[in-house]
């Protein structure tokens, strides 16, 4: 099954938002709105890799008899898209190598995201390319996965994605935030940040830690309803 009305990625606002918040404010106010989008244990090959854009998702399964293939995808995503790949976490066979980085580098692809593994993290290191995985490893997934479907909704880490979501990845991980609710989403981590700021501010001039927090409603922030 393959599915063409991805809205992958477009250059908009509210990527270009999400790109100047981290992960970790991004959670506080997922948690705020009671929405799960953190990707667990999906985690940045270095820890200075950063992208931000929407997702352009493929599911895998295992391989068939004959194996349908692995990854010939790549001209297909769009500049500025993250690619999603959905191998249901497995950890014995990747999906992911350097041919595919160097074409995605290439063409300005946002990143890669992985629920399961890659291999040939060397070449991601020197291009400077993002990749996010549970982990790596070079057994090759041919003849041992295949593509099943692309653009449609998948799972990263216990976290649903849809086509067209936004990701955010940096160095503590990755998170995604669901195209229908992405404005409430990013309001309420702006919102976050700035409080935050204020009591770092705060306590550079002086005050107490606890009277800072307690002005700005630290232990609010996050609290879903508050």
């Amino acid at each position: 099954m393959t599915t063409n009305d991805n809205p992958a990625t477009r250059s908009d606002r509210n990527v270009e938002r999400a790109g100047k918040l981290d992960t970790a404010t991004l959670s506080d106010a997922l948690d705020k709105l009671g929405i799960n989008g953190q990707c667990y244990k999906v985690k940045a090959r270095s820890t200075d890799f950063r992208l931000a854009g929407r997702a352009w998702t493929i599911k895998y399964g295992p391989a068939a008899n004959p194996p349908g293939t692995v990854g010939d995808y790549i001209d297909d995503v769009p500049e500025g898209a993250v690619i999603v790949l959905d191998n249901g976490g497995r950890e014995d066979a990747t999906v992911w190598g350097d041919i595919l980085t160097e074409i995605a580098h290439r063409r300005g692809i946002a990143g890669t995201v992985i629920n399961g593994i890659c291999r040939d993290v060397a070449l991601c290191l020197k291009l400077g390319y993002p990749i996010f995985s549970r982990d790596h490893w070079m057994r090759t997934g041919k003849d041992r996965v295949q593509v099943e479907a692309t653009n449609i909704p998948v799972n990263i880490g216990e976290a649903r994605v849809q086509p067209g979501d936004i990701l955010r990845g940096d160095a503590d991980g990755v998170i995604v935030i669901p195209h229908e609710h992405e404005d409430a989403v990013l309001e309420a981590a702006e919102t976050i940040h700035h409080a935050e700021e204020a009591i770092r501010e705060a306590c550079r001039g002086g005050m107490r830690l606890d009277e800072a927090r307690k002005q700005f409603k630290y232990h609010q922030l996050q609290t879903r309803g508050k």
